[in-house]
């Protein structure tokens, strides 16, 4: 283990080309590899390292069963080198233009099962409309791995609840909403009037949801714990019969059973009119609400095809807040 104890650093004296191979073995986890992006051989590649590891006087990569982990200096130095040669690149090479209807642009998004269902049925019609050769993938990553997958390019941007704190990752809060009830058209809270018809949006007392037995789902990529603390602060937690993986199976648990699922508002309303699901509003006092953002790589500032599908997707889900 190296100390950090030596000589102090000078900038002048540094070879600015071992910056791409310090950038390249962060991105692949494997000098292997990095040197193959960089069509470097592996003993230069190597090299290229040992000299950085002389000249900051630190280890930079530890090795580990998953590849070449790098150091907590190399975590700190290499985004920030990473971000600034792609910036270089993109000056240099003018690439400052994207043209949608003829792009072959692969782009790596991570949604929810939940997101998936809402967001990438409109986001894939506008991109088969305006940019039809290019292509996008969902790569699932749970929510505290989203900075990570952002970093390593593994994904290109997120749509999400999501709260990222991490210096290199940008967000816009595209809406916020709140969550609420969804039964089936005939199913009723004890004590409320048949004449209440299934259209009318009614809010639930603390009372009835208390005499309704649960559904809640709790998806490991974006789980939102706002429902659990709702519930336990009404000392309701008991009240959940049934706690669900993913989304996808509350249209039919609440067509099918007594059980009152709790889903966000965008997801019911979408339900509504295609499944004849009854939506209700959750006690104002403890109505947990919820904000969705898209968040994508500070580095990719400059590239103009991450600008536009950033675009698109504020263009598609942004909901202005109501004025106060």
């Amino acid at each position: 283990m190296r100390l950090g104890n030596g000589p102090a650093m000078n900038f002048r004296q540094l070879d600015l080309n071992l910056l791409r191979v310090l950038a390249a073995i962060h991105r692949t986890g494997s000098v292997t590899a990095a040197g193959r992006a960089l069509a470097l051989s592996q003993p230069a590649t190597s090299n290229a390292l040992a000299r950085l590891r002389d000249y900051f006087q630190d280890d930079l990569f530890v090795r580990s069963p998953g590849g070449l982990k790098p150091t907590r200096l190399c975590e700190r130095v290499a985004p920030e080198v990473l971000a600034q040669l792609r910036q270089l690149e993109a000056v240099v090479t003018g690439r400052d233009e994207f043209s949608p209807a003829t792009s072959e642009q692969h782009w790596r998004l991570s949604l929810s099962d939940l997101g998936e269902m809402m967001f990438l049925p409109p986001l894939a019609r506008e991109l088969r409309t305006r940019a039809p050769g290019t292509r996008l993938s969902n790569v699932s990553v749970a929510a505290s791995e989203v900075p990570a997958a952002l970093e390593a390019r593994e994904i290109d941007f997120a749509i999400g609840i999501l709260q990222p704190r991490h210096r290199s990752v940008r967000a816009e809060l595209l809406f916020r909403e709140n969550y609420v009830a969804m039964t089936s058209a005939s199913w009723r809270p004890p004590g409320a009037r048949e004449s209440q018809g299934a259209a009318r949006r009614t809010r639930l007392t603390v009372a009835q949801l208390a005499a309704a037995p649960l559904v809640v789902a709790a998806p490991t990529a974006t789980f939102h714990q706002s429902v659990d603390d709702m519930l336990a602060r009404l000392k309701l937690s008991d009240r959940i019969a049934l706690r669900a993986r993913h989304f996808g199976a509350l249209p039919e648990l609440a067509l099918t059973t007594d059980l009152l699922a709790i889903v966000p508002e965008m997801y019911a309303a979408n339900l509504r009119e295609r499944h004849g699901l009854r939506v209700w509003d959750l006690p104002a006092r403890v109505l947990p609400a919820y904000e969705v953002r898209l968040v994508w790589h500070a580095s990719t500032a400059q590239d103009a095809a991450q600008q536009w599908v950033c675009q698109l997707v504020q263009e598609l889900f942004r909901v202005p807040p109501a004025p106060v």
